[in-house]
C-alpha cells in the first residue's frame, strides 16, 4: 500500500502554524498533457487518465485542482493542456467550481520544461514574485492535510529562493520512479535539504541501496518555486527555451476561454523535463522529503495499490462477480465481469476493448499501445463515445456502406454548419428538441420525429431547449469517415 502518514512526516508537522504562516500568494500550476498509455484501455489519446475518474466520483484533474484550491493564499490556477482536451478538462473544471487563471493550449509536446516556462512568464505579468505550485494533473495524494504542511515547509526555502521539489519517502526499491539524492539541510528551514543529485530511473540493486541508505527520495514531479526565481534560472541555464516559450506567448492568440501559443514559436522549443533543463543543474534546488499517500498512477499495478479492497485484496469497479480471486483489479465498465480462480491479475473492460493481464506485466500495456498505433488501429485514440465541445457521439452499429450512431448534444449547444462529399444522414429524435438547418430550411423535431440530410446539404444541428437533446443517426454512403465534413461555420472556433 501507498503510504498515508506516519512518524516520518509527523514528527516534523508542527501544526497549522506553519499553514497560516505563508505569506506569498501560491499560483497553482497543473499540467494536463500526458496520455496515460500505460492505463489502457480506459485511458486513450482522446481521453487520457488525468479525466478519468480513477479512484472517486471526480477526475484526477478535478481532484488536484481542488486540492490546490483548498490551500490558503491560493489564487486561481493556470492549467496547461493539449489543444485536444481544452474543453473537457473547461467543464470539469466548471462542474467542481473552479475557474482557472488561464488554460494555456500547446500546440504541440514540449515536455515540464516548456510548460512550466510558459505558466512563470504568464504569471510573471500580474505577479513576478508570487510563488508557482506545479502540479501534474494525474497524480494521487492520499494525505491532503499532510499536503498542505508540505506546501507551507516548502514555502519558507522558496521564498528565500531555492527552487523546491517534493520527494516521497521511498518505502520500496522501485525501478519505475527517479530519485532525488538529498544533501546538508537548509539554514533555517526545517526539515528541507539541498539537492546532491537527480538520480534516472535505476535497476532494482542500484534502487535497493537507495532505499536502504535513508537519503534518496522519489522524485514526484511536483515543484514550488518563485516566479522570478525559475525565469533567473532559466536565463542563466536554458535561455534557449525561454525565449521560445517567451515568443510563443506574446504571439499567443485567444480562442474563446482559451490561451493559443503560436505553433511555430513553441515549435522551436527544445523538448526537455523541468529535471534535466534546470533541476539537475542549478545550484538553488531543494527538496522536501514527505509521505503523503502519493501516487502517479503510472500502470494499473499502481492503481491496484491506491484503490479500496476487500477482504480477499480485490479492487473492483462495475459490474463484477469474483470467485476464488485474490490480489486483482477488476473494472467493468459496460456488462458483467466474471472472474474465477484468478491471483494478481488485472481485468479491465470497456465497450470495445478488454485488458487481461498479470500484475508483473502492468508496464507492458504501453507495448500494446505501440502495437495499436503501429497497425493504425483507433482503439489506442477513442472509446466508443467520443467527446465533443458540443456533447458526444457514440457508435452502435455498422457495416458496409452505413453507421449508426447515438448522439447527445447539450441544452443550448449547437454543430458546426457543415457538409459531408460522401455521406447522407437521417436524424431521429428520441428525447429533447431539436432545430435542423438544411441548406436554407430551418426544422423544428421533437421527439419521434425525424429527418433526412442528403449528400452535400449545408446542415447544422442545434438544441435550443433545456434537457439534452439525444437522437439516433444512419448515415450511409462510399465513406463515412469523421474527416468527411467542411464546416462553414463554428462556434467552438475548430478548424
Amino acid at each position: 500500500m501507498i503510504p498515508t502518514l506516519t512518524c516520518y512526516d509527523a514528527a516534523i508537522i508542527q501544526s497549522d502554524q506553519l499553514i497560516s504562516s505563508m505569506s506569498t500568494v501560491i499560483h497553482p500550476v497543473i499540467l494536463s498533457g500526458g496520455s496515460g498509455t500505460r492505463l489502457w484501455p480506459l485511458s486513450r489519446a482522446a481521453l487520457p487518465k488525468q479525466l478519468l475518474p480513477l479512484l472517486t466520483q471526480r477526475t484526477l484533474l478535478q481532484e488536484t485542482a481542488l486540492r490546490a484550491a483548498s490551500l490558503p493564499d491560493t489564487a486561481k490556477p493556470v492549467i496547461i493542456c493539449n489543444q485536444e482536451h481544452r474543453f473537457l478538462i473547461a467543464e470539469q473544471l466548471r462542474g467542481i467550481d473552479v475557474t482557472p487563471e488561464s488554460i494555456l493550449l500547446e500546440p504541440a509536446g514540449r515536455n515540464t520544461a516548456a510548460a512550466i516556462a510558459v505558466a512563470a512568464l504568464s504569471i510573471a505579468r500580474h505577479s513576478p514574485t508570487g510563488m508557482m505550485l506545479v502540479l501534474p494533473a494525474d497524480h494521487v495524494i492520499q494525505d491532503t492535510a499532510g499536503f498542505a504542511h508540505a506546501v507551507a515547509r516548502a514555502s519558507k526555502a522558496a521564498e528565500r529562493g531555492f527552487l523546491t521539489t517534493f520527494g516521497i519517502h521511498a518505502h520500496a526499491p522501485e525501478t519505475g520512479f527517479g530519485y532525488i539524492h538529498q544533501g546538508d539541510p537548509v539554514e533555517g528551514c526545517h526539515h528541507i535539504f539541498t539537492v546532491r543529485e537527480f538520480v534516472e530511473k535505476p535497476d532494482r540493486e542500484t534502487a535497493t541501496r537507495y532505499v536502504d541508505s535513508g537519503h534518496y527520495s522519489w522524485n514526484s514531479g511536483m515543484f514550488l518555486f518563485r516566479v522570478d526565481s525559475l525565469l533567473e534560472e532559466l536565463t542563466q541555464l536554458r535561455p534557449d527555451i525561454l525565449e521560445a516559450c517567451r515568443h510563443a506567448l506574446e504571439q499567443a492568440s485567444q480562442d474563446l476561454d482559451f490561451i493559443r501559443l503560436d505553433s511555430d514559436a513553441f515549435a522551436a522549443c527544445p523538448s526537455e523535463s523541468i529535471d534535466y533543463a534546470v533541476m539537475e543543474h542549478t545550484r538553488k534546488a531543494a527538496v522536501v522529503p514527505v509521505s503523503i499517500g502519493w501516487s502517479d498512477i503510472g500502470a494499473w499495478d499502481a492503481l491496484w495499490q491506491v484503490s479500496d479492497k476487500d477482504a480477499h485484496g480485490n479492487a473492483v469497479r462495475g459490474d463484477a462477480i469474483l470467485n476464488d480471486t485474490t490480489n486483482s483489479l477488476v473494472r467493468a465498465e459496460s456488462r458483467l465481469v466474471v472472474a474465477l480462480g484468478m491471483r494478481d491479475c488485472i481485468i479491465v473492460e470497456t465497450p470495445d476493448a478488454v485488458l487481461v493481464a498479470d500484475k508483473q506485466h502492468a508496464q507492458q500495456v504501453k507495448q500494446v499501445v505501440d502495437q495499436l498505433k503501429n497497425s493504425q488501429r483507433p482503439e489506442h485514440l477513442y472509446h466508443d463515445r467520443v467527446y465533443r465541445p458540443w456533447g458526444w457521439y457514440e457508435g452502435i452499429d455498422s457495416g458496409d456502406r452505413f453507421q449508426v450512431k447515438r448522439i447527445m448534444v447539450k441544452p443550448g449547444a449547437k454543430l458546426s454548419l457543415q457538409m459531408h462529399h460522401h455521406r447522407a444522414e437521417h436524424w431521429i429524435v428520441v428525447s429533447g428538441t431539436a432545430i435542423v438547418v438544411r441548406d436554407e430550411e430551418e426544422i423544428l423535431l421533437t421527439e419521434n420525429q425525424s429527418t433526412y440530410i442528403p449528400l452535400g446539404c449545408k446542415h447544422r444541428l442545434v438544441n435550443p431547449g433545456k434537457l439534452p437533446l439525444h437522437l439516433i443517426e444512419v448515415q450511409s454512403g462510399s465513406y463515412l469517415g469523421e474527416d468527411d465534413i467542411v464546416r462553414y461555420e463554428d462556434i467552438y472556433k475548430r478548424n
